[in-house]
């Protein structure tokens, strides 16, 4: 007798797509708050007459939030392998809206003294539990869920998402800007943001609570499998866990230099003018945006070493004069087109990374094989990025910046050129006994 299940319409898997990602662009959101924000609330936490001082305590603790990340991706990884990734995704988004509140509500240094910026780090550790957790277990599920054909566009839109979010974050921005003073944004207006990223995820829970489970888990615990999302069974593919390794590596530092560092980056080095740089990340994302899914599609058809191989050998080449030339340009427009040539760059990476790093591994260790080494490798380089350029740019060594960042994706290049294509030996479709390990 045939249990398996009907296969679902493409309405169907589109809905699905659709509740897992919203979820994933208010995580993003309540977390790129922290870092478009930073600007006008350090010194409410953080006291100091030197402004870069402030920067480097926040972005410090930008970093602490990262370290949570391997062991949010751990202890979610295993969760959604044994128990759904469903539930995982449910848990993932209420600690993450919870830490939002808490800094929202949180008084400043001149109020609470030491506990301001106590309570500041605990909630940051909290969050960065809650999204190391959310990377593996959505990029797992939007890979199940992806009808085979169009893996590759559906898995993209967990950076879609992702970019919604920081886009979310920098249009509250943008509309702070115009409607309050700078007074008024540094004494109360940040705050804002926060509380709307907390109120957000009340819908975004009950999206998540109406998704479907994917039918590779629900076969799997049909199965009982009872190793699943065990570091013993993660551990047969070693192969597999420092191939995750190496295509994040350059990957996460190239995306968050060229995203989250580059604002302040134009604010403090090139010495443009807050509103206009926020203006000009807004742009550049959203064409990045739109770049995601065409990406994706384009890789569902040509492969996805191609355009990993675009995002290694771009951003080896091109990103020292990218960075160089943004720092003596005066004219906005110029380094619009210079934030838009990186993004585009490392979009050849973040539009794929999620299901590439999902074909390398079975159904019962497929989150935590994903998560676990990501979050790993973003919680040491990714995490940092912010607090090497600040530190660098202190020590009058910015410059070295750009070549660390174009090294790093010289090492991630050396990994795709070795890699197998892993679409043409996913281990998405196939059944839990024949999962053994394969050498990718």
């Amino acid at each position: 007798m045939n249990t398996a299940p009907a296969p679902r319409s493409e309405r169907k898997i589109a809905t699905n797509i659709l509740k897992g990602s919203l979820g994933n662009m208010v995580e993003w959101f309540d977390w790129y708050v922290y870092a478009s924000f930073a600007i006008y609330f350090s010194a409410a936490f953080f006291p100091s007459e030197d402004k870069t001082a402030e920067l480097l305590s926040t972005a410090a603790v930008f970093a602490i939030g990262f370290f949570m990340r391997p062991l949010g991706s751990f202890i979610f990884g295993r969760f959604a392998d044994r128990h759904g990734r469903r539930t995982a995704l449910t848990l993932s988004v209420i600690i993450m809206a919870s830490g939002s509140l808490v800094i929202a509500i949180t008084p400043g240094y001149a109020t609470i003294g030491i506990w301001a910026p106590i309570i500041l780090v605990i909630t940051r550790l909290f969050q960065g539990l809650s999204l190391g957790g959310e990377y593996g277990t959505s990029a797992t599920y939007l890979s199940e869920m992806a009808s085979p054909k169009k893996r590759g566009f559906y898995s993209s839109f967990q950076y879609v998402t992702l970019i919604s979010g920081q886009l979310l974050a920098l249009l509250v921005q943008i509309v702070l800007q115009n409607v309050l003073t700078d007074a008024q944004i540094y004494q109360f207006g940040w705050r804002i943001p926060f509380v709307i990223g907390s109120f957000g995820a009340l819908i975004v829970l009950w999206l998540r609570l109406t998704m479907e489970e994917s039918d590779q888990f629900n076969d799997v615990k049909a199965k009982k499998e009872k190793k699943a999302g065990t570091l013993k069974l993660l551990f047969q593919y070693p192969r597999q866990f420092f191939t995750v390794v190496g295509l994040t590596f350059g990957g996460t530092i190239a995306f968050y230099a060229y995203t989250t560092y580059l604002q302040k980056f134009m604010i403090n080095t090139t010495g443009l003018d807050k509103k206009v740089v926020t203006l000009i990340n807004f742009s550049a994302l959203l064409i990045m945006l739109i770049l995601q899914p065409i990406f994706g599609a384009l890789s569902d058809k040509i492969g996805r070493k191609p355009l990993l191989l675009w995002f290694g050998v771009g951003g080896t080449v091109f990103t020292v004069p990218i960075f160089k030339l943004l720092s003596n340009t005066n004219s906005n427009f110029v380094a619009f087109l210079l934030m838009l040539a990186g993004v585009v760059i490392v979009s050849g990476y973040t539009s794929i990374n999620a299901i590439v790093k999902a074909e390398l591994f079975p159904t019962e260790i497929r989150a935590l094989g994903v998560g676990f080494p990501y979050g790993l490798t973003v919680a040491i380089f990714g995490g940092t990025v912010e607090y090497v350029a600040l530190w660098l740019r202190q020590a009058s060594l910015e410059s070295l910046f750009f070549y660390y960042v174009a090294a790093a994706a010289l090492v991630s290049l050396i990994v795709y050129w070795r890699m197998l294509e892993t679409s043409e030996s996913s281990h998405i479709d196939k059944p839990v006994e024949n999962t053994t390990p394969e050498v990718h």
